[in-house]
């Protein structure tokens, strides 16, 4: 009875001071959480462990790594290196290069289908798309699509794949079922189509026409109902060179960062409307809204700032001094820490979301041209 007594006095003390027992998940599971950093200067890829902040892997990759993308059925990161024309496959497991497949010239972006069993590549150099089985890491069929293909981005309903076509100013959209072009459309006025944001319903597309000051909206058919064919909706004018999309999670609303105007125009989705402009920074080149639909963050690459925008009320919150060229943008799963890939300086600046605040700046490799998020857990 005595040590009884004094196992329930010595668990009580245990539990009154703080103590906790490991669940049965964290008994059995190792969670990860990663930002993988494409470095274009140095031909790698750099792995940052977000719960330590610092590197805790240098992958080397193929040459000139400009875009990535996460599978979202397995623990798989793909590479796009653009001068060495081929993807490469990491094990985020296991933070190694488990496979190299070849594709045509000058790769420049990468879509995985939300199945996560086809990846699709914009050869920009040979002027086709690579569709990739990535289970069996094999190009399945390579696709003509047009003249220097910039983006391709799969629709969520894993009909359509959409290629913007900066040197014929179009855009050609992929039946991914017969894997050939359903339609491509001339856009004459929409100079260097690029960035593209497709809406959750995979009812639209918009193709932001760098070039110029315009955004594309197009319908987008949908092969399981009886709709007309794929068009061009209308042309938005936005503000100039306009460079990258940002969709609202609820797509709702659609961001676009305008690079030689120094503001962001808010375009509305479903009524094709532009709702305004406003100014946000020097040169502003990517953008990303959080998951509670008001905040919208964009690095601003002419003044090395991050601004943080709250969208419900138009008002400028804060612009955060990060490193120097700030582009690419990523937000963690959980939207509590920000991450901005500093060009010019090598590194990634880490933004605490809560406080909008600088939390640390951790050094990469030369030129950090993309990153992308991955959360995932591995049996012990």
């Amino acid at each position: 009875m005595l040590i009884m007594a004094v196992f329930l006095f010595l668990l009580t003390l245990a539990t009154l001071s703080g103590c906790k027992q490991q669940s049965l998940d964290e008994q059995k599971f190792a969670y990860h959480e990663n930002v993988y950093v494409a470095n274009r200067g140095s031909n790698t890829v750099s792995v940052i462990d977000v719960f330590a902040f610092n590197v805790i892997k240098t992958i080397p990759v193929g040459n000139a790594p400009s875009a990535l993308a996460a599978n979202p059925k397995k623990n798989e990161i793909y590479v796009a290196n653009t001068e060495s024309n081929n993807i490469s496959v990491i094990d985020a497991e296991k933070d190694l290069v488990v496979s190299t497949i070849g594709v045509h010239r000058g790769p420049v972006s990468i879509s995985i289908s939300e199945d996560g069993k086809r990846a699709y590549v914009a050869n920009s150099g040979s002027n086709n798309l690579s569709v990739i089985d990535t289970h069996a890491r094999k190009v399945l069929t390579t696709i003509s699509v047009g003249v220097s293909p910039g983006k391709a981005m799969v629709s969520p309903d894993g009909d359509s794949v959409v290629v913007s076509l900066r040197g014929e100013n179009a855009v050609a959209i992929v039946d991914t079922l017969r894997a050939q072009v359903r339609d491509k459309i001339a856009i004459p006025d929409c100079a260097q189509p690029d960035s593209i944001a497709i809406l959750p319903d995979s009812s639209k597309a918009f193709v932001a026409c760098s070039g110029g000051a315009q955004v594309a909206a197009i319908r987008l058919r949908k092969t399981d109902a009886k709709q007309e064919d794929d068009r061009l909706l209308t042309l938005l004018s936005v503000g100039k060179s306009p460079l990258n999309l940002a969709l609202k999670p609820d797509g709702g609303e659609i961001f676009v960062s305008n690079a030689d105007s120094g503001t962001f125009s808010e375009i509305a989705s479903q009524a094709n409307e532009v709702g305004g402009s406003y100014l946000v920074g020097d040169h502003p080149a990517r953008g990303v809204v959080a998951s509670d639909n008001a905040t919208l963050y964009v690095s601003n690459s002419g003044s090395n700032t991050l601004a943080i925008y709250d969208i419900t009320v138009s008002k400028l919150l804060a612009a955060i001094h990060v490193g120097n060229r700030p582009e690419s943008v990523a937000l963690s799963p959980n939207g509590n820490y920000l991450y901005v890939a500093d060009v010019d300086s090598g590194d990634v600046t880490v933004i605490r979301t809560a406080v909008r605040s600088l939390f640390t700046i951790i050094p990469v490799g030369k030129q950090p041209s993309a990153m992308v998020t991955k959360a995932f857990a591995v049996r012990k």
